[in-house]
């Protein structure tokens, strides 16, 4: 599999208009959705039809999206992260201990419901990457 960075949009709840907006603008599709209360865990009330998780597509241009929780604002600078799929659970150990030796962990590297390794840090310039080894290829 090829390595790529992929972006990933955060919105304070307006997921679901920007992800209208992209389909219109670009002429693509949303290939993946799933709103908080579509998971599997609880949510809260307000939180249910925010975006967990999406994924657009046109052509080469693929980009993710997700909406916060309520309680949790946007702020400029933790609006975008990149996304880098991985090849190994070696691999996305080896990258996560790389980053945090000098950035600063999201979110430890940890087993998902999504059946994936995944971890978020911030390196020490503020670019947040989401690291994620699919188990499932």
């Amino acid at each position: 599999m090829k390595h790529q960075a992929t972006p990933y949009f955060t919105f304070d709840g307006q997921g679901e208009e920007a992800l209208a907006y992209y389909t219109q603008v670009f002429e693509g599709e949303v290939v993946e959705k799933q709103t908080f209360g579509e998971a599997d865990f609880p949510t809260p009330p307000d939180a249910e039809n925010r975006i967990l998780h999406a994924r657009f597509k046109k052509g080469n241009l693929v980009f993710m999206v997700s909406d916060t929780f309520p309680d949790q604002p946007v702020v400029k600078g933790n609006h975008m992260a990149l996304v880098f799929e991985l090849n190994s659970e070696v691999e996305i150990q080896s990258l996560y201990d790389k980053l945090s030796e000098e950035g600063s962990v999201l979110m430890e590297l940890q087993d998902t419901f999504w059946d994936a390794k995944y971890a978020k840090v911030k390196d020490p310039f503020d670019v947040i990457w989401d690291l994620n080894f699919s188990k499932s290829k």
